[in-house]
C-alpha cells in the first residue's frame, strides 16, 4: 500500500497544536495530505461531504483521523459517536489524540470505538517520534480497510442460503 499518498484528517481546535503537527509531520517526513476540521462539527461536515466539503479532489477521503476530544460545538466523543453509526465510514481508524489522561476519557473513547488513545507529548521531540511511530504502524504496517469499498458489493450477505446435506 503506498501510504506518502493517503490522507489524514487532524481535528483540533488550538491553532498552535496544528502547526505543532504540521511541523512534526514535516520533520518526520511524513509526506501524507494533513487535511484540517477546527471543531467536532467540521470534521462530521468533511466526512460527511457536506457544505465546502463535497469537492472529494480538494478534501479526499482521509485514511485515518487523529481527533482530538475537548472542542468546541462537538466535541470528539460526538464525533466518535457519530462516525461509527456511519456504515460508509465506520471502518475509518481513529486515533484520539489528546491532552486529558483521566481513564474516564480514556475507557468512553474505546467504548465509542477509538482504535488508539494517545496522550499529546509535553515537548516537540517526543511528538515528532509519536508521528513517525504512528506513521510506521498505522500507515505502513496495519491493514487498513477499503474506505472507498461498497460494505456490501453484491448483497452476498443476504443471498446467502444455508442448505442441509
Amino acid at each position: 500500500m503506498n501510504t506518502s499518498n493517503s490522507t489524514i484528517l487532524l481535528v483540533e481546535d488550538d491553532v498552535n497544536e496544528v502547526f505543532l503537527m504540521q511541523r512534526a509531520f514535516q520533520k518526520a517526513g511524513l509526506k501524507n495530505p494533513l487535511q484540517v476540521a477546527r471543531d467536532g462539527q467540521e470534521a462530521i461536515d468533511y466526512l460527511s461531504r457536506q457544505g465546502q466539503f463535497n469537492d472529494t479532489t480538494r478534501y479526499p477521503s482521509p485514511a485515518l483521523m487523529l481527533l482530538d476530544l475537548k472542542m468546541p460545538r462537538k466535541n470528539g466523543f460526538e464525533v466518535l459517536e457519530w462516525l461509527r453509526q456511519q456504515p460508509r465510514l465506520k471502518p475509518l481508524i481513529v486515533l484520539v489524540l489528546t491532552s486529558s489522561s483521566l481513564n474516564t476519557d480514556i475507557n468512553r473513547a474505546y467504548d465509542l470505538g477509538a482504535n488508539s488513545y494517545l496522550v499529546k507529548p509535553g515537548d516537540f521531540d517526543t511528538l515528532i517520534q509519536l508521528v513517525k511511530t504512528l506513521d510506521a504502524y498505522w500507515l505502513t504496517l496495519n491493514q487498513n480497510p477499503d474506505m472507498l469499498a461498497d460494505p456490501n458489493p453484491t448483497g452476498l450477505a443476504s443471498q446467502v442460503q444455508c442448505t442441509a446435506a
